[in-house]
């Protein structure tokens, strides 16, 4: 088969005219330029050797990394990347030339589609090219070729780095599917970002009843998504203590001095008795047991129970002569459960004067069951007491994958992990319940239609498990070569000299890779504008050094608000 990919244009030959979406982004196609040859192919790899530019008095025509370029051969155009250009020979003048070289990674090919007779880009080169065969530097309509997968579910977030006149389009299914994480360090604009792809998605008309958990730790989206949003914070959240498994719970009531395994032990027999007996009492019936005889009644079920109740079973034992430990654990888990019960700031899971079974309510609330017309929830978690904020998390991780396992799947939802190497470190010194739930979500979650999105500023101190689980990644700047050579790791695209560029990238642009692209890609992302961006509680130092920022009435104020914000909500 020969197709009109087989011979490279002339110079100066002109191509059919543009699509109509090109003329609507306002600039002409330019025609596709020879810039130079094959004289290497090995494996995904391929030499090409520069050329002169006949039409510029400059020399050769000019190269970027990153590019992407076409090589015709007889059955297909294969298509690649520009990893590197080199000059191995330079010229050192007596009318010598420069052999310049340019590298390229071999990473697809347009060919005919036989079903349509249209040509279409596909992933994988069946043909490779061969020595002497042309290198065209890559047009509008290639890139739009190359970038616009046709039949699939895709959402515009900007555009191309190469040609900003072309769309820079994710593939819907495949990013939310398998997991996606937007790294990059403060200031770059990860939350930016991240809010244009949200936006996106829920602007499309077929994700009208979607499902999004967001974990915002520094309270920076509760304007991002207007009256599509549910807004959460510790004023008027509603997350029981009766809902946290056995380890969460421990975690939060006992100690972790020598006195651990005595008050977990303690715990344990006191939360089961305090189940049972609200058990019974909602039955209106006693059950006679045996002693030890828990009636079914498992400690990590989300069964509600009364924390009267736990405490009543820990006076009752230390009344006892018998009991096998001493005195001092008890009296300090008491006091544990009495001060939590009484300090404002855990009102939210401990301050509920009245214990009922509102599961089903709070469930429905947190991950939009119905959705009501606000498909997102943003859970301000930065009031959160920070010894309680990872039992928080690890309660809202832990229900989104029971919610999707009991719903068969039935229930896709997005869980978006802000700041997430600070509740999933790397260094395995953070809260283990909060690792694991997130552990399990990456490696089991797609399978009940749950995926992840983590945010880091620190790739390199996020859980290494959990950040290989991630399809796609949405690169942006990182100056560390910490974070640099972990992204590499975690990279399996044939694309890794394109994270050299990580270093040098401006606001909104970004490297993607993974499955949620067509391609590998440098793009930058669409301005979303003063409504939706993500709040900034920095103003800048010149700004708010220049005039009056805070009186004694507002330090007043602030004061209020944080002594009392397990019951306020945040207005700061």
């Amino acid at each position: 088969m020969t197709t009109p990919l087989a011979t490279p244009p002339a110079a100066g030959a002109e191509l059919p005219e543009a699509p109509p979406f090109i003329e609507r982004r306002g600039l002409p196609a330019a025609p596709p330029r020879r810039i130079a040859h094959i004289v290497s192919v090995s494996g995904s790899q391929a030499i090409a050797v520069l050329e002169k530019d006949g039409g510029a008095d400059t020399g050769f025509h000019r190269v970027e990394i990153g590019q992407l370029v076409k090589i015709p051969t007889p059955e297909t155009a294969v298509i690649g990347l520009v990893s590197a250009v080199s000059a191995p020979a330079p010229a050192n003048g007596g009318g010598a030339e420069d052999i310049r070289l340019v590298e390229l990674n071999l990473a697809g090919e347009v060919a005919e589609d036989a079903a349509s007779r249209r040509l279409t880009f596909r992933r994988g080169v069946s043909h490779l090219p061969a020595i002497g065969d042309a290198v065209l530097l890559a047009d509008r309509h290639d890139l739009t070729r190359v970038y616009t997968q046709p039949n699939v579910a895709t959402v515009e977030v900007g555009s191309l780095y190469q040609d900003p006149a072309v769309p820079a389009r994710f593939i819907v299914d495949d990013l939310l599917a398998k997991h996606f994480a937007v790294v990059g360090t403060t200031g770059c604009g990860k939350s930016c970002a991240l809010t244009a792809i949200l936006q996106r998605v829920l602007d499309a008309h077929a994700h009208a009843h979607a499902h999004i958990v967001m974990l915002d730790v520094h309270n920076e989206y509760p304007t991002a998504f207007g009256d599509r949003a549910e807004l959460i914070d510790p004023g008027n959240l509603h997350l029981p203590f009766w809902l946290l498994n056995f380890q969460e719970l421990s975690a939060a009531l006992t100690s972790g001095d020598a006195h651990h395994d005595a008050e977990v032990e303690i715990l344990s027999d006191a939360v089961v008795a305090a189940k049972r007996r609200y058990s019974d009492a909602s039955a209106n019936r006693q059950l006679a047991r045996r002693p030890g005889e828990t009636g079914g009644m498992s400690v990590d079920a989300p069964t509600p129970f009364r924390l009267s109740d736990v405490l009543a079973f820990i006076d009752d034992q230390l009344g006892k002569l018998d009991r096998t430990q001493a005195t001092l654990p008890y009296r300090r888990l008491k006091n544990r459960i009495e001060t939590l019960a009484s300090d404002q700031r855990y009102s939210f899971m401990f301050g509920s004067l009245t214990v009922q079974d509102t599961m089903t309510d709070i469930l429905g609330r947190l991950f939009r069951v119905p959705n009501d017309g606000r498909p997102i929830t943003v859970i301000d978690l930065s009031t959160v007491p920070p010894e309680i904020l990872d039992v928080v998390i690890s309660v809202i991780s832990r229900l989104a994958f029971d919610l999707a396992v009991w719903s068969k799947g039935g229930l896709p939802m997005l869980l978006v992990c802000e700041e997430a190497h600070r509740y999933a470190p790397a260094s395995g010194n953070g809260f283990e319940p909060t690792r694991q739930a997130l552990s399990r979500i990456a490696k089991e979650g797609r399978k009940y239609g749950l995926s992840l999105a983590l945010v880091t500023q620190r790739p390199s101190e996020l859980d290494a498990t959990i950040l290989s689980q991630c399809s796609t990644v949405v690169a942006m700047r990182l100056s560390t070569e910490r974070d640099q050579q972990v992204m590499r790791a975690n990279t399996h695209d044939g694309a890794l000299d394109l994270l050299d560029f990580l270093p040098l990238l401006g606001d909104r642009e970004a490297i993607v890779l993974g499955q949620g692209v067509a391609m590998p890609m440098r793009i930058r992302f669409a301005d979303i504008g003063s409504k939706g961006v993500p709040r900034n509680h920095n103003a800048g130092f010149s700004q708010s050094w220049s005039k009056p920022n805070l009186d004694r009435a507002g330090l007043e104020a602030i004061v209020s608000r944080w002594r009392h914000s397990g019951r306020e909500r945040n207005q700061g």
